[in-house]
């Protein structure tokens, strides 16, 4: 798997500081700078310490089946800004080369911090461009079904069936979420994260026939690897 992140700090130098000092106790494989720079941290075959308590379709050790990267940008927190061109394009070409000398990486394991942690982290967030990645080959995107689609909207404290049939399919997917019927504060955690990825234009946890219908379509398009 390939986890991307956003550094969520003030500067790219204090990020890199504290994600090389022993006693923050967190770790990535690679930063990437604004300007394109890459910095190495970690080495590929080495566990690094990036995702966290985290999951994906079914697997709980994330950090010991995934390489972390950390994308320099300050964040939610910290007056969060759109991600240049030129740092897109050095992860681009780092993913590229981590798929290369890896193996084929599934398109639909590269994940965002927050798809792997989705109650705790909202990195790299929606203001990723991870459709620029999708049609480099990297990841697995569609189009997003437009805003204000008729269709029925599911939130917080509903219950029944159609709860059931999205946790579901959120689940089939990959994200850590159990069938319950019941929309509650993980149901949606787990729709936030999703949004955020691939839905990016609405993030308010409301599963909406945009959400629903990308979700779907994200499924029916999902690619195999072939050995």
């Amino acid at each position: 798997m390939i986890v991307l992140h956003y550094t969520g700090m003030p500067t790219g130098a204090a990020a890199l500081e504290r994600l090389c000092a022993p006693d923050s106790k967190v770790s990535a494989h690679y930063v990437v700078f604004e300007d394109g720079r890459i910095v190495q941290c970690v080495s590929e075959d080495k566990r690094a310490w990036h995702a966290g308590v985290s999951s994906w379709a079914g697997e709980t050790d994330i950090n010991s089946r995934s390489i972390g990267i950390e994308i320099v940008n300050p964040g939610h927190e910290f007056g969060y800004v759109d991600f240049p061109l030129r740092q897109v394009a050095a992860v681009i070409s780092l993913c590229k080369s981590i798929a290369t000398r890896r193996g084929p990486i599934a398109p639909d394991r590269v994940l965002a911090h927050s798809d792997v942690a989705p109650e705790r982290k909202e990195d790299p967030g929606e203001k990723f461009p991870w459709a620029l990645l999708s049609d480099s080959g990297i990841g697995h995107w569609v189009r997003p079904a437009p805003l204000g689609v008729a269709g029925p909207r599911l939130m917080l404290g509903d219950y029944g069936e159609a709860v059931r049939r999205m946790q579901r399919s959120l689940k089939s997917y990959g994200y850590g979420i159990e069938e319950t019927g019941s929309y509650d504060e993980l149901t949606r955690a787990v729709v936030t994260a999703f949004q955020r990825h691939f839905r990016p234009a609405r993030v308010d946890g409301v599963a909406d026939a945009s959400t629903i219908l990308t979700l779907r379509a994200l499924i029916e398009t999902r690619p195999r690897l072939v050995a």
